[in-house]
């Protein structure tokens, strides 16, 4: 039978970085009891980010989180939105060249990632914030 389940979280960071969520989801997969299917996970933030990202080892992620930095440094001359701070506006542009969604098969009521992959929580903002994701999985209770 086609079923769809939602569900809502919210996650809490510390500030700028990567945060897996890939247990969570995970968790809300088992709770559908969607056997074959589709999530699809969305960010409701402008200054936070989804991303698949290597899960095995976190000097990867050290180095995405480095190359950010460079990419879209903070206190440019040229960026006059600044109203929450130096990090502000920045933290918008790293968002838009990520991703505010991401969806993932599921086969056998398991998440069918990638062996050294993982779903993460890209955290552009200095300051630690309360991220609201929404979960929607669709798909056959078999």
């Amino acid at each position: 039978m086609f079923t769809a389940y939602n569900a809502e979280f919210v996650f809490p960071t510390m500030g700028k970085g990567t945060y897996e969520v890939t247990d969570k989801i995970a968790e809300l997969v088992r709770a559908s009891r969607i056997q074959t299917g589709l999530v699809n996970v969305f960010l409701r933030h402008t200054s936070a980010s989804l991303l698949l990202f290597e899960n095995a080892d976190a000097t990867a992620r050290r180095d995405l989180e480095r190359f950010f930095e460079q990419l879209v440094p903070e206190r440019e001359a040229y960026f006059s939105h600044s109203l929450e701070g130096p990090d502000d506006m920045p933290s918008h542009l790293r968002m838009a060249l990520t991703r505010t969604s991401e969806s993932i098969p599921v086969a056998a009521g398991k998440l069918r990632l990638g062996t050294w992959q993982g779903l993460f929580l890209y955290e552009h903002r200095a300051q630690g914030s309360q991220r609201s994701l929404v979960v929607s999985v669709i798909g056959t209770t078999d």
